[in-house]
């Protein structure tokens, strides 16, 4: 089955959903966390899938899809820190934190293993292969 855009992978939609309960939670933050916790914990799981995105588009070059695969698991890490300090100043209770933390770590395993197999997203270069005609 051929993937034409990164919104069909199981591991974009899932980031998807996490960042959309993230924003919904994060609206009922304390107003002092506005341009902090609720900011960062936003921008985060907002990040993941924009990386992820960047990294498909990238994917014609190995090293470059991987490091934008690394950053996805970076914001993912940040957005799981997150979690934790929401939970420890009682913003979300301690079952809705492991919830979320729970599909963190899922879409984490995700990411390893595209980066693992990264040789088998990455598409052939054009230019090389328009000059093997």
């Amino acid at each position: 089955m051929q993937i034409d855009s990164p919104k069909e992978l199981n591991v974009y939609k899932k980031v998807h959903v996490l960042a959309m309960e993230l924003f919904e939670l994060s609206k009922c933050f304390p107003v002092e966390e506005r341009f902090a916790l609720t900011s960062q914990i936003r921008r985060s799981s907002r990040s993941i899938c924009l990386n992820l995105r960047e990294a498909w588009a990238k994917r014609r070059y190995e090293a470059h899809f991987i490091n934008k695969l690394t950053d996805c698991d970076g914001e993912n890490s940040e957005t799981e820190s997150s979690l934790d300090f929401a939970r420890d100043c009682g913003y979300i209770s301690p079952t809705k934190h492991a919830e979320l933390a729970s599909m963190s770590a899922e879409i984490g395993k995700m990411l390893s293993g595209m980066t693992k197999k990264a040789g088998s997203s990455t598409v052939p270069d054009r230019i090389a292969a328009d000059s093997d005609l």
